[in-house]
């Protein structure tokens, strides 16, 4: 009789499959890309998107990131209403511009400002790869230009973070204009004396990384960002060769001399804040 007591199957009303799923509240867990380990979104969050096991850098979002930068209450946005047109008339440009906007809350991929770290007033512009993958348009260009500008004018250091697929192709040579507009702007503001701190985060490619990305007068990333022109792939084709696994990393930009330092973004702040207390000692940027 015992025997059969175990082996009698026990019927349950079964859980519908909706029910089941409000169970678990979405979005309360993320998965790390690098060491595939499963935390608390919340605790990855507080870690500004770095994974608390093995270090990968997340994607971040450029008011979070600024947020964290920024001394608080100093940031004031520029230029947020400026919006993208479709000038060639692209098919299905504008439908995809709006549902990003509606997706991320920006009206392009970049947000410029002016606030203060450690007290230093600064100069800042912040790509956001959620919008359209970062992608360099008549706009973004045009915000970046404008942000230099800027700076020239008050004196300030310019700082940018940067996260682009490359140029975008709905805009055609409007687009690859941008490449020498914001680099003849960022000439005039180096001719000038200003200081332009360029920080490049994953990804970094295409003409982005090929003009204003490249020309700082200090050029740092975030670890294991992808920083390079064209695909691995195209270059592979193109000099039939194999090319090493950490190719276009930025820990491989950093060892063959295309970058000074890369930097952990739990460190970014503190030694943003160094450089700008050595060139304006100690905060006489206003």
């Amino acid at each position: 009789m015992l025997k059969d007591f175990f082996n009698k199957k026990k019927k349950y009303a079964p859980i519908p499959r909706e029910e089941a799923k409000q169970d678990v509240p979405q979005g309360i867990m993320q998965k790390c890309m690098g060491c595939q380990k499963i935390f608390y979104r919340k605790e990855m969050e507080k870690n500004l998107n770095v994974c608390p096991q093995c270090g990968h850098h997340h994607q971040m979002d450029s008011y979070t990131r600024i947020e964290h930068l920024m001394d608080p209450n100093t940031f004031v946005e520029w230029d947020k209403g400026m919006t993208t047109k479709n000038p060639l008339d692209f098919p299905d440009y504008e439908e995809k511009l709006e549902k990003d906007r509606k997706k991320t809350g920006l009206n392009e991929a970049v947000v410029t400002g002016k606030g203060a770290i450690n007290g230093v007033a600064t100069v800042i512009a912040v790509m956001d790869a959620r919008f359209r993958m970062g992608s360099m348009g008549s706009v973004v260009g045009e915000k970046i230009a404008r942000a230099i500008e800027k700076a020239k004018e008050s004196s300030l250091p310019f700082i940018i973070f940067t996260a682009s697929g490359g140029a975008r192709m709905q805009e055609g040579m409007l687009s690859l204009m941008q490449m020498s507009k914001t680099s003849v702007a960022i000439e005039r503001f180096s001719r000038s004396g200003g200081l332009m701190i360029s920080v490049m985060t994953n990804p970094t490619t295409g003409g982005v990384s090929a003009s204003f990305a490249s020309i700082g007068d200090y050029n740092f990333a975030e670890p294991g960002a992808l920083i390079g022109f064209a695909g691995r792939r195209i270059i592979e084709q193109t000099i039939r060769e194999e090319l090493p696994d950490d190719f276009q990393t930025a820990e491989f930009q950093l060892e063959h001399g295309q970058l000074d330092k890369v930097i952990n973004r739990l460190e970014m702040r503190d030694m943003l804040g160094t450089i700008l207390d050595i060139h304006y000692e100690g905060g006489n940027a206003s």
